[in-house]
């Protein structure tokens, strides 16, 4: 399954590994920079570093996929 998660805090990065450790596709959208940077470090590239209330990057972290 293809899971869109916005936001790369405490919840949103473990929501993600959790998925990613069970086989999902992920895409995780965070804004700070530095802190979607970690999240690539960490987890691979699965990060989109914007904002996930602008529907333009919305569209482009693959959301009509979600």
């Amino acid at each position: 399954m293809f899971v869109l998660v916005v936001g790369g805090g405490k919840v949103g990065y473990y929501l993600a590994k959790e998925l990613i450790d069970s086989g999902h596709e992920v895409v995780l959208m965070e804004k700070d920079r530095a802190r979607a940077a970690q999240i690539v470090d960490e987890l691979g590239s699965i990060v989109v570093p914007h904002d996930g209330c602008e529907g333009k990057y919305l569209g482009e972290a693959g959301s009509n996929r979600a």
